[in-house]
């Protein structure tokens, strides 16, 4: 088959597609691509290999496929943890997830066997060390182990490729087919062609216009793509959580850029607790942006910009209780897309952004002027100007902005904070929900069509 995709291309595209089916898919649906990976611990974001991604997301059937085609336990990520070590954090943090469990039982064993292996390949390359040069040293005892280890992942690679390759072989025998699927294409665009002749002749061109997206399905897509990174750790209730995020998306603009935005990160997590108001059992100690330790008893819902998970407790996310709970969702999510689209430690800004800086320090001070003032200000705003630390106040109080429009809604949220609190609304409408709206993602399913799409292409003039 002709194509100008160049083969490390071709593998990159492989590698980003195992990684979205092990984020959002099944297992069973991308074990033939796993089959063309040449690397099983092929690097991802932060350094994470496919194994480490997996034990993140609690994922057993992905966990206990990767260790059988020899995923390297031992390997650490940015963070300098391992697969063990990533796996036992799980399971401190959620000791009554069963899939966590599962997962680090997975890993134990594997790594136990690793390190069998390698003393007995140690012991081995001892005695024969001993035989030969009885002065040797442990540098080249151990410059042997690892030459030892090397040597047998090189051999699994190898089998590896030779599978991919046999799986090639297979392909080959369908590339006679091109010729007919450019036809049946061509065919298929003149019968597109002769209905949108038909149809301007019956109906006119009004009939044609059809919206460029459909709006329901966007938010459809976006609700569902937020349930699938929730995890209800203690309770029942997923369609509660459904509500929430649809009440977010539908409640206003400035709400909704946040769901736009964080559905298409592969990495955000939220983490609910329906059986208490804190986040307590899920997260016993976190360390506020002012530095200080406190306990999760303490908090409704917090924000780890370091995990990239929301914590939440819904213990009654019904009835009138809904928008409360809905509030505090939105304040910690807000706060998440904050440190992950402007990069620049939670602030509202890009580094180096002086003139939107400017206008969050005049928002600040005008509010710190009516609170000495003795004014009555909002209680999410009261709380962001009680913090200590420039960061902790600025990501604070412009995360009360979309928590006040998830309380009291679109019309009544945007007439309470023009009345109280009329400058962080400005900033926070011109530059934040702009910036979160333009690097929303688009879907994986529309990003694999527009590969497809445009690979088709190159292929079909290629082939001409």
């Amino acid at each position: 088959m002709a194509s100008n995709i160049s083969a490390s291309g071709a593998e990159k595209f492989v590698e980003e597609r195992i990684l979205a089916g092990l984020v959002t898919g099944s297992l069973l649906q991308h074990k033939e691509l796993l089959d063309t990976l040449q690397d099983v611990d092929v690097r991802h974001a932060r350094q994470r290999t496919l194994l480490q991604v997996g034990v993140g997301l609690g994922k057993t059937d992905w966990v206990e496929e990767l260790l059988a085609r020899g995923a390297d336990t031992d390997i650490t990520d940015d963070s300098q943890q391992n697969a063990l070590s990533s796996a036992e954090e799980m399971v401190r943090q959620f000791p009554e997830d069963v899939e966590c469990l599962k997962v680090l039982n997975l890993v134990t064993l594997v790594h136990r066997r690793d390190q069998v292996i390698l003393h007995r390949l140690k012991a081995s390359s001892s005695r024969s060390t001993d035989h030969v040069t009885p002065m040797a040293s442990p540098q080249c005892d151990i410059a042997s182990l690892k030459s030892s280890v090397d040597s047998l992942r090189r051999e699994m690679k190898s089998l590896v490729r030779r599978l991919s390759s046999s799986l090639e072989e297979f392909k080959s025998l369908a590339c006679g087919r091109d010729t007919l699927l450019c036809c049946l294409e061509e065919a298929v665009t003149s019968t597109a062609e002769d209905v949108t002749l038909i149809k301007r002749g019956l109906c006119g061109e009004s009939c044609l216009s059809q919206p460029a997206s459909d709006p329901s399905r966007a938010r459809w897509e976006c609700v569902d793509a937020m349930m699938r990174k929730t995890r209800i750790m203690y309770g029942s209730g997923a369609d509660g959580m459904r509500r929430l995020y649809e009440r977010l998306y539908d409640g206003d603009e400035c709400t909704a850029c946040i769901i736009k935005f964080l559905s298409g990160d592969d990495w955000v997590r939220v983490m609910v607790d329906l059986k208490s108001d804190h986040i307590g059992r899920m997260k016993e100690k976190v360390v506020s942006l002012d530095g200080a330790q406190m306990n999760g008893t303490e908090w409704y819902s917090f924000c780890d910009f370091e995990r990239e998970t929301v914590y939440l407790g819904a213990k009654d996310c019904s009835g009138n209780s809904e928008k409360e709970v809905c509030s505090r969702l939105a304040w910690a999510l807000s706060q998440l897309s904050l440190k992950l689209v402007f990069g620049n430690e939670g602030r509202p800004y890009s580094e180096g952004d002086v003139e939107c800086e400017r206008e969050w320090i005049r928002a600040l001070e005008e509010l710190e002027k009516r609170k000495k003032r003795g004014e009555r200000l909002d209680e999410w705003i009261s709380f962001a100007l009680k913090q200590s630390t420039w960061l902790a106040r600025i990501n604070y109080l412009t995360a009360a902005v979309p928590c006040i429009m998830a309380f009291d809604g679109s019309t009544e949220g945007r007439a309470r904070l023009q009345q109280n609190a009329p400058l962080p609304l400005s900033p926070y409408s011109n530059n934040v929900m702009g910036t979160l709206l333009s690097k929303a993602k688009v879907g994986l399913t529309s990003i694999s069509h527009a590969f497809f799409i445009t690979s088709w292409s190159s292929l079909k003039h290629s082939n001409h």
